[in-house]
């Protein structure tokens, strides 16, 4: 590797410390970053096998390519190996990360406003027309969370960063088990009899939402 471009023959060869530092060491501008395959790079990097500090290396160094407008960014990793990023993740590795403003807006708005709206089952969902907040909670945003905007409307799913007052549901939940519920480790059922999941509005449609989509499984 010279010059922050990769040696793609070698990456192979990486162990998960080596290849974070190659995400870490990449020249966003360079040429040769367009040869790189993340996908490849993220399937590779297992989080039960590297330290918390670690993990929030890995992921501030995907912010910094996202950030930076480079060809290969987090939107680039599949939603399988997505999934199997975070949902493997350990509860502490998730709190480091959560610490980091940045890394926490990053994986939401990744989940949120770049994934969510393709996984949707148009079949489930064409006669379906609802409204769901999201609130997640340990924000910055107001009371706490921060909070999301879902539309669902005949077949089709629009997200944003917000909050609607006409929702047919409102539902509060950690962000550690929001990404067990999207990744189909945990169910909306179960996270609200234990108090993990708080819902306002329309219960039983809020208990089968995730039901509509596709979710990946890690």
């Amino acid at each position: 590797m010279s010059n922050g471009s990769p040696d793609v023959e070698a990456i192979g060869k990486l162990d998960p410390g080596q290849l974070i530092e190659l995400l870490e060491r990449l020249d966003p501008a360079a040429e040769a970053i367009r040869s790189i395959d993340l996908d490849a790079i993220a399937a590779s990097i297992d989080p039960t096998k590297i330290r918390k500090e670690e993990f929030v290396r890995l992921m501030a160094a995907l912010h910094r390519l996202t950030a930076s407008g480079a060809p290969v960014d987090l939107g680039s990793v599949t939603p399988e190996v997505f999934a199997r990023l975070i949902a493997r993740a350990s509860k502490d590795q998730i709190d480091g990360l959560l610490e980091r403003p940045e890394l926490r807006r990053l994986v939401l708005d990744e989940i949120f406003l770049n994934r969510m709206p393709g996984h949707l089952r148009k079949d489930r969902a064409e006669k379906v027309r609802a409204v769901v907040n999201w609130r997640i909670s340990g924000g910055d945003g107001e009371g706490g969370c921060d909070r999301y905007e879902m539309v669902v409307d005949g077949g089709v799913c629009t997200t944003r960063a917000g909050y609607a007052e006409n929702a047919r549901a409102t539902i509060t939940i950690s962000p550690v088990e929001f990404i067990k519920l999207i990744t189909s480790n945990a169910s909306a059922p179960v996270l609200f009899m234990t108090g993990k999941l708080k819902v306002r509005g329309d219960l039983a449609f809020a208990a089968g939402l995730t039901g509509l989509f596709d979710l990946p499984r890690a």
